[in-house]
């Protein structure tokens, strides 16, 4: 039957179209008995792209089957199609067509980093720690293949090879991975795209509690640049004061505690020691009399 003239016309969504559809292996499974895969760093949010799922799914049912791997409880974690579980469950499906594959902890990390990584749009939050899950299940893997590598070895390998394969350089891929070392408020704030990505990046090198400090800034002062941020590196963290970073970001260096210093001009020394005498002279003469200064008052 044709669309209507008006009708809102419903396209496939990006999750169906992700691969050809399959039927042979497959399965149907209980949708209650599928859990979501452990730390998965994907958002599944209930936007109007999900909307459109629910409705795909409704009118066509699930095109293209889910991927779970069994446990010992009879039970599935899901690897690929959290965002079509959740839509099935919507869509009122009691069962969904899955693939069923056994796979090793760092397999099943793999696939299902790389399943998410195709989506359209991906939040810096959830590519940063997506990258970290699968640039440490590199790592092992590659250290149980190569037992005689170094640790160093083994990490420069998987930094390169997992550039290689998301597309990045190994600079940006690191980045990404260090953006997990932000507290959630401000994490939150690159994914809102309110902080710059490189300035949040900076302020992974701060302690949490410095962290705190600065999304308060953020929330009453606004967002920092990246050179007020740059410039906070060079300070004791261990001594930094929150009134002192404020000031530090609003362009007042605090002052610096220097030591008292006493200067005597030349002229004046010469006043009352004689000319000839060299400075180291007139300075170890002048501790001797500040010595014996120190015995006559100390006894009185």
């Amino acid at each position: 039957m044709g669309n209507r003239p008006g009708q809102k016309i419903k396209l496939t969504s990006i999750d169906e179209l992700l691969c050809v559809p399959q039927t042979a292996g497959t399965t149907d499974v209980d949708v209650n008995a599928i859990y979501p895969f452990e730390n998965h760093p994907f958002k599944v949010l209930d936007d109007e792209k999900m909307e459109e799922l629910v409705d795909s799914i409704k009118l066509n049912g699930i095109l293209t089957p889910v991927i779970v791997r069994p446990d010992d409880e009879g039970t599935y974690e899901m690897i690929s199609g959290h965002r079509r579980l959740h839509a099935a469950k919507r869509a009122g499906l009691q069962k969904i067509p899955a693939i069923v594959k056994e796979m090793t902890n760092d397999d099943a990390i793999l696939a299902m980093v790389d399943s998410n990584l195709q989506r359209e749009e991906i939040l810096p939050s959830e590519k940063a720690f997506a990258y970290k899950m699968k640039y440490e299940a590199m790592r092992r893997q590659g250290a149980r293949k190569d037992l005689t590598s170094s640790q160093v070895g083994t990490k420069l390998r998987a930094d390169n090879e997992l550039a290689r394969q998301v597309g990045e350089s190994r600079n940006q891929v690191q980045r990404y991975i260090r953006l997990t070392e932000l507290i959630p408020e401000l994490l939150n704030l690159v994914d809102e795209k309110r902080l710059p990505f490189v300035t949040g990046y900076e302020m992974t090198f701060f302690t949490r509690e410095i962290q705190k400090w600065l999304y308060e800034y953020c929330r009453e002062n606004g967002i920092p640049k990246w050179d007020q941020v740059n410039g906070l590196r060079g300070v004791d963290m261990a001594k930094l004061t929150q009134e002192e970073m404020i000031q530090m970001l609003n362009g007042i260096r605090p002052a610096q505690t220097l030591p008292s210093k006493i200067t005597f001009t030349e002229r004046k020394l010469n006043q009352y020691l004689p000319k000839y005498m060299s400075m180291p002279e007139k300075e170890r003469l002048i501790i001797t009399l500040l010595e014996k200064w120190k015995e006559e008052h100390e006894e009185g």
